[in-house]
């Protein structure tokens, strides 16, 4: 199994393949999530077939279970595109399970976030694992696709494996390519420009890219989105000292993952509304109808309103 980040190293060494001959004479993508599609389908086309195996915003993607036709999928794709970093491990194990020979790009790996992280680990070895078997990257928030500079290199690391596997439009596919980066650039031009110097609680890390982008620091106690991201007890005292940054007003806004609602967030939620502070919801995958970036200009709506901006 390859994977492949962004560079030129990677396009050379896929520079004489090409895909193998399908009826449609489409290439097969198969993506982790609709996020993934979506930046699949926009690059490729008319020229791609994408299949999402997460697709639905109320499928909790840490609980997920693949089924024989995505191991089907799997087996029939010319490219995959994974989060990585821990989060989509079912699809490793389909490609194993599958002897896929298809290229693999990891988003995490091309965002370039890694290697820029202050992570315990910066290798791909799993050290932490949460209640579901999910593998995560000590000190590392995996939940790329929220950062919109990130995006713009997994932009490029898509036009890259499908211009090397379709040499013949890869035209398409750059031209494609740069006008989705001009839009996610723009959005990410508009997250800067709200400079809001603050901080901001979150019931998971999901949503901290952007958070960060607009100038808001997270200051939740990392016990409290640890456990809660990995379907475990949130200790006492981290949810004492969370419900305490709601109730006296220590923070902006909380985000709220809402596709992974708990008990514990639901208290924490409470408590934002009791005290008046701003609740902005977050999902992990695209909302019913919604493509990348009309999906991130919402969650800027959604930000700048709360922010009262």
């Amino acid at each position: 199994m390859k994977r492949i980040a962004i560079g030129a190293v990677a396009l050379l060494a896929l520079s004489g393949c090409s895909a193998p001959a399908q009826d449609d004479n489409l290439i097969d993508v198969v993506a982790s999530t609709s996020v993934y599609g979506d930046i699949a389908s926009t690059v490729g086309g008319d020229l791609v077939s994408v299949i999402s195996l997460i697709s639905e915003s109320t499928v909790d993607p840490h609980s997920f279970e693949a089924s024989a036709r995505d191991q089907l999928a799997i087996s029939e794709a010319d490219l995959i595109i994974e989060n990585g970093g821990g989060y989509d491990p079912f699809i490793d194990s389909l490609i194993d399970a599958s002897g896929s020979a298809a290229v693999v790009i990891s988003a995490v790996d091309a965002s370039g976030l890694l290697d820029h992280a202050d992570a315990d680990d910066h290798s791909d070895e799993a050290d932490h694992a949460d209640a579901d078997g999910h593998d995560h990257i000590e000190g590392f928030n995996e939940h790329v696709w929220y950062s919109l500079h990130g995006m713009t290199h997994v932009v490029e690391a898509v036009v890259e494996q499908l211009s090397a596997l379709d040499a013949t439009n890869a035209t398409t596919y750059e031209q494609n390519g740069a006008a989705l980066t001009v839009s996610i650039e723009k959005l990410e031009a508009r997250a800067e420009a709200l400079d809001v110097d603050g901080v901001a609680a979150v019931t998971e890390p999901v949503p901290v890219y952007l958070l960060e982008a607009a100038g808001l620091d997270n200051i939740t106690p990392d016990d409290f989105t640890e456990a809660i991201e990995e379907g475990n007890d949130v200790p006492p005292l981290a949810l004492q000292e969370t419900l305490a940054l709601l109730s006296e007003k220590q923070v902006l806004l909380l985000a709220y993952n809402s596709q992974t609602a708990s008990p514990e967030t639901e208290r924490v939620r409470q408590a934002a509304e009791e005290a008046g502070i701003p609740v902005v919801e977050f999902t992990e995958t695209l909302p019913e109808g919604a493509d990348y970036v009309s999906w991130m200009t919402a969650n800027l709506d959604a930000l700048e309103t709360a922010l009262g901006r």
